[in-house]
């Protein structure tokens, strides 16, 4: 591998550790703002986007915790995705990225990356169906307005993941032929 892809291989892998530690955060102060909504709601306003869902608490207790299911488990699975992508990163041999290692993880982030659109569009259609009974859930856009550019990309690397594996069974011939 030349110089200059290996210098933008790694490129990238410091990017994908920056956008996994900004994810966790992310993460982290939705956790902590989910306790502290229980606890000690008034605290709310100074806390980490201000993500304050007060109102909808004191309203439907039900429409409050699946909302904010559906926030943690999006920001959650979205760290791990990018977690999984390290570890591709790390482990994979450029010399030889065929193999079942390779395979394997491109294969999770495919299933990841569908479940985080599929769930962030479940959440988009019930954020759309709780306005029409009153609750005020604007400021919950933010967490899942690319739903169908997540679930077209889990499928662009769900093809891709087929490919590789495909790429191991034919080389995995060839080698035993040979």
């Amino acid at each position: 591998m030349s110089k200059t892809n290996n210098l933008i291989f790694w490129s990238l892998y410091v990017v994908a550790w920056l956008i996994f530690v900004g994810l966790s955060i992310e993460a982290g102060g939705l956790i902590v703002n989910f306790f502290f909504s229980l606890y000690n709601p008034e605290f709310l306003q100074n806390l980490y986007q201000k993500l304050d869902l007060t109102e909808m608490y004191k309203g439907s207790k039900l429409a409050f915790f699946g909302i904010y299911s559906f926030i943690l488990s999006i920001s959650i699975l979205k760290a791990c995705l990018f977690y999984i992508v390290i570890r591709l990163m790390h482990k994979m041999d450029l010399s030889k990225p065929f193999n079942t290692f390779v395979a394997r993880q491109i294969s999770q982030i495919s299933y990841y990356t569908l479940l985080i659109g599929v769930l962030s569009y479940i959440a988009k259609q019930l954020t759309e169906d709780l306005l029409h009974y009153g609750f005020v859930a604007n400021n919950l856009n933010q967490f899942w307005t690319d739903s169908q550019a997540f679930i077209l990309m889990g499928a662009v690397i769900y093809i891709i993941a087929t490919i590789f594996k495909k790429g191991i069974e034919i080389q995995t011939e060839n080698d035993l032929t040979v």
